[in-house]
């Protein structure tokens, strides 16, 4: 996602743990395409976050499912969700 976003001129903190501090959060009837949507081993604790996408709008979601797969779209699922964020916004 640090990546994606680079390359359109928005720098974003690398790891997943440290993009989940840097945006306001979303909820999850609330999102637009470009949130940031994370996912953790504790879904009380923002220090398990494992995994990060992009959400595309209609239930859909930019991932690479695991290391060493291929970035794909794919629906989004909610096992370990913990929240969204907004890329570009103000932290409040």
């Amino acid at each position: 996602t640090a990546a994606a976003y680079g390359a359109a001129g928005l720098n974003r903190p690398r790891t997943s743990r440290e993009q989940w501090y840097a945006g306001p959060r979303v909820g999850l009837y609330a999102l637009e395409p470009g949130d940031l949507m994370f996912w953790g081993y504790d879904i009380s604790d923002p220090g398990s976050i494992h995994h990060v996408a992009i959400y595309a709008g209609d239930g859909q979601m930019v991932a690479a499912p695991h290391s060493g797969d291929v970035v794909k779209v794919q629906p989004i699922y909610l096992d370990g969700y913990l929240g969204a964020v907004r890329p570009g916004a103000a932290v409040a």
